[in-house]
């Protein structure tokens, strides 16, 4: 990657990424919402040891990577509540659809 040459080439490119993550986060969601169909009940849905493997994974990533791990970790645990939240509220509706 080039050095960004001003403040508005580095608001493109974060821009641009921010582009990327949304698709990939509609991704995601969507295989949230096919996972809601193989869970019984709130518990399966908030999978507290699941959530917290993913999270370590996410921190071990970021090492390897070059992200602070902290960092990681505070943007999985809010996503992780974001879809967990999103899950639920499928659940208690009795589908898994949008």
């Amino acid at each position: 990657m080039t050095e960004p040459t001003s403040l508005a080439d580095v608001r493109g490119r974060i821009d641009a990424l921010d582009e990327q993550l949304t698709e990939l986060l509609a991704r995601r969601q969507e295989l949230v919402r096919a996972a809601a169909v193989f869970k019984k009940d709130e518990l399966a849905v908030r999978a507290p040891d699941r959530a917290n493997a993913v999270i370590a994974a996410a921190r071990e990533r970021a090492v390897a990577a070059g992200l602070a791990p902290q960092v990681a970790e505070e943007i999985w645990r809010a996503m992780i509540g974001a879809f967990t939240a999103y899950e639920l509220d499928r659940h208690r509706e009795g589908h898994s659809d949008r």
